[in-house]
């Protein structure tokens, strides 16, 4: 570390009053990984650029397993990665007794370069393509999320927990201020945990699905935001559990209720002079062709990098008709059936939102999608389909149907993985196919209550 940035963590650290630093680094899943330091210890390592964690923490799955392969020895060995904390992440921890500091951290091959299926360094990748260009990508994340009943009991459904009048809704209750008031004591925590932890928060509303929200960020550098993505879902959670309810971002929590997305507004600047690169007037006629191009790259390559913005088996069951989730990656001006809408807006503001990623997803990689397929598009001048008018789910669906199509079809996909890496694709597919091979070994109520008695 630059002696600089030593200084740097001890001086923050020593005048917030600082007790423990938490180091955190996000795996494959989005789940952050790290360790706890005494804040004395924490700065003597950065010193010396002893922290460590094992590489494995990369290979773990959802259900807390590792995705080894048989006769790698390489994983086996299992060596460390250093930590390079990034001094621009440093922020205080909300909810704990002790003074308590969180801050992200990069992965390093000890003494080399970025360990390179780190997930923030796979982003980091992708941004430094646009960086050759001249261009700078902003993005502003959209996360619905569910609050529900406890729930001990995988076997049970989830239920929507009782607001402040006693009751829980039995309804939808879309932009409803009455409802969301409902949740107004848990909410007012979260905005002030967030604004402990320095996160830029915009708007919060209440979405379709029976108390489900939905909190908008504001724009910003996409590595930022992603920050702010995975550090709002652990704050969420546990302000929900101060409040004895539960804090889901599952894809699809319940049957007969939409999902929970993590929309993606997408803009690009000229580096040099700030001019959006994306729109040279109003309206349809005012899109460029580089836009264009973006959105080209989008519509082809998306769905075959699925598992990237819908990670898990359940984010598959989010992409279903009239369930306010797109089929496919048809575009249309202010259209939400589409899975790539371009918002009314004024020329500075012009972009792309993608509405196909769910909540489930790791910011970092889903993010990683949309920009590395749209750099294609417009690398390659690929030609978007004609823009759509009115329902969008009457085209034909694009989206794979489940997790072992869209697999499939990402290690098929030579023009990502190109960019991506081999090694990141290698380990990030045995990871879902571990929890893809957990998941079919599982006997569900549904087989249950139909196949027990009948067949």
């Amino acid at each position: 570390m630059k002696p600089d940035i030593d200084a740097t963590f001890a001086n923050w650290i020593r005048e917030k009053g600082i007790s423990e630093v938490e180091c955190l680094v996000p795996d494959m899943n989005g789940v952050i990984r790290g360790k706890v330091w005494p804040a004395g210890k924490f700065v003597s390592s950065v010193k010396s650029d002893s922290l460590r964690l094992p590489s494995s923490v990369f290979s773990v799955t959802v259900t807390g397993q590792y995705a080894d392969e048989p006769g790698d020895e390489e994983a086996f060995s299992d060596r460390d990665v250093s930590l390079h904390p990034d001094p621009a992440t440093l922020c205080v921890a909300p909810g704990f007794k002790t003074p308590t500091a969180f801050v992200f951290a990069d992965a390093y091959h000890k003494g080399g370069g970025p360990y390179e299926i780190s997930p923030r360094h796979v982003l980091k990748k992708v941004l430094s393509l646009y960086d050759e260009m001249g261009w700078k990508i902003v993005v502003a994340p959209e996360l619905e999320f569910y609050l529900t009943q406890v729930n001990t009991d995988p076997d049970l459904p989830l239920e929507p927990p009782a607001g402040r009048s006693g009751r829980a809704e039995t309804s939808p209750q879309p932009y409803g201020l009455e409802a969301v008031t409902e949740y107004e004591d848990l909410i007012e925590d979260i905005y002030e945990y967030a604004e402990t932890a320095s996160l830029h928060l915009d708007t919060m509303i209440h979405e379709a699905g029976t108390a489900q929200l939905e909190i908008n960020f504001n724009h910003g550098d996409p590595i930022h935001l992603c920050d702010q993505v995975t550090l709002f879902k652990r704050i969420v959670r546990q302000v929900a559990l101060k409040h004895g309810v539960y804090a889901t971002f599952m894809a699809k929590p319940h049957e007969n209720q939409p999902g929970s997305a993590m929309h993606q507004h997408i803009s690009a600047v000229d580096s040099k002079t700030g001019q959006n690169l994306f729109g040279t007037g109003k309206g349809k006629e005012g899109l460029t062709k580089t836009f264009r191009h973006f959105v080209g790259g989008l519509q082809t390559l998306l769905p075959e990098v699925a598992p990237l913005f819908a990670p898990n088996v359940n984010s598959f069951r989010r992409m279903r008709p009239d369930h306010s989730a797109p089929i496919n990656l048809q575009w249309g001006y202010d259209n939400r059936s589409c899975g790539l809408r371009v918002p009314i807006t004024d020329l500075p503001n012009t972009r792309v939102e993608n509405r196909v990623p769910g909540a489930d997803a790791n910011a970092y990689l889903a993010v990683a999608a949309s920009l590395v397929c749209g750099y294609i598009g417009v690398r390659d001048g690929i030609k978007p389909e004609a823009m759509v008018e009115g329902n969008a789910y009457r085209h034909a669906r694009t989206l794979p149907r489940n997790l072992d199509e869209a697999l499939f079809r990402m290690v098929q996909c030579k023009e990502v993985i190109e960019i991506l890496g081999e090694d990141f694709i290698r380990a990030f597919h045995r990871i879902k196919s571990d929890e893809l091979n957990a998941y079919e070994g599982v006997i569900s109520s549904w087989e249950r209550d139909h196949l027990l008695l009948k067949v």
